[in-house]
């Protein structure tokens, strides 16, 4: 269980603690990460609040969306290939 910053977006938090498990190989390249619904609950969150921070890690090129499939953690080798 994670204890919300009070001066802290959470979207930012939440972020955060997905850039955590994609460092720390929680969440693995090429795999997905837990959907909107899954953070939602997870994280006891609003669908917004998820969204906004799922694409941050898109913003920073930790992960990628595709469509009907899901969020997938890019791996390093792809980033510096774009």
């Amino acid at each position: 269980m994670w204890e919300r910053e009070p001066n802290r977006p959470v979207w930012e938090q939440v972020t955060e603690i997905l850039r955590d498990r994609i460092a720390s190989g929680t969440y693995r390249p090429k795999q997905p990460i837990p959907s909107l619904p899954h953070l939602m609950e997870e994280f006891g969150i609003a669908l917004n609040t998820a969204r906004k921070a799922v694409h941050a890690l898109v913003a920073e090129g930790r992960v990628e969306t595709v469509r009907g499939m899901g969020t997938f953690v890019i791996a390093p080798d792809e980033k510096n290939q774009e």
